[in-house]
């Protein structure tokens, strides 16, 4: 299902954090311009190095919360949040716009894996991204934590889904002419570090994942192996190397590009709820 190019825009080609959440319990959707009042006022305490902000007081900071109803994959999830911090500088006038300077949003894509086996009171949104200094990333998950008692965890994302997001986005269908697929591998146990960039035209790989592929619109380990195995077989007859003996550590598409530090970049909008749920995928599974 495709989402609303005006919403989905602000989403698209930020280079994003990734972190699991666990569910969190006694989150009201009703009460989101309480909550961005509260975590407002607890920013600007902890800025002021602990002394205690009023609530509803007019800070530098400022705090918007909503959500983000097109961002769900069944009727089990709960809409996306999008938080967004913003600055106003002090000498500025009080009609001049804000900067945004840090958005986070907490997602669930298909994540029934989760919620089917959780109380009411409890809202699960298990991937959260952030966009933005790490600084206000941490406060802003400190107090997600405090109000609602849930944990956030950094993702990272291993080599085998990394070879998984590149045949999925490999093999999707583009408007545009598209970009290069890149996969970059480290080389261990050197002195100094060495990574080798492994470029293929995105004609060729979708090429090769179509001979690959045995029944559209699904995709086992087995082909995802496969494929992997002939770009790995096609780079040692050129260069001599034996690329599995590195480790893939990042990809590129058209589609998105992703790290394995859990850093995921999406760039179109098409797309955006496959690469969500992938992502809600791996979320949970470290929950669990």
């Amino acid at each position: 299902e495709s989402v609303d190019p005006q919403k989905a825009a602000p989403l698209l080609r930020k280079a994003w954090t990734l972190y699991s959440v666990t569910p969190l319990y006694g989150f009201r959707r009703g009460r989101l311009r309480d909550y961005a009042r509260l975590l407002s006022a607890f920013i600007g305490a902890e800025k002021q190095k602990g002394l205690a902000v009023e609530v509803g007081v007019e800070l530098d900071i400022k705090v918007t919360l909503s959500s983000l109803g097109d961002l769900r994959g069944s009727e089990l999830d709960q809409a996306a949040l999008l938080v967004q911090l913003s600055s106003r500088s002090r000498a500025s006038s009080r009609s001049s716009e804000d900067k945004l300077v840090w958005s986070g949003w907490f997602c669930s894509m298909f994540g029934d894996d989760l919620s089917e086996n959780v109380p009411e009171e409890f809202t699960c949104l298990p991937l959260f991204l952030a966009h933005g200094a790490e600084s206000y990333t941490s406060l802003v998950g400190s107090w997600f934590q405090k109000t609602f008692d849930c944990c956030f965890r950094r993702l990272a994302i291993n080599p085998l889904n990394l070879s998984w997001m590149v045949a999925m986005w490999a093999s999707c269908k583009l408007d545009r002419a598209a970009t290069a697929v890149e996969l970059v591998f480290s080389v261990p146990r050197l002195s100094q570090p060495l990574d080798i960039s492994y470029a293929i035209h995105p004609e060729d790989a979708k090429a090769l994942w179509d001979t690959v592929q045995k029944t559209p619109g699904e995709i086992t380990q087995e082909e995802v192996d496969v494929f992997m195995d002939c770009l790995y077989a096609h780079f040692h007859r050129h260069f001599k190397i034996h690329l599995s003996a590195a480790k893939l550590v990042k990809v590129s598409t058209a589609v998105a590009s992703a790290h394995c530090d859990g850093i995921v970049k999406i760039l179109q909008g098409q797309y955006l709820p496959g690469v969500l749920m992938l992502l809600t995928e791996l979320a949970i599974s470290q929950i669990q």
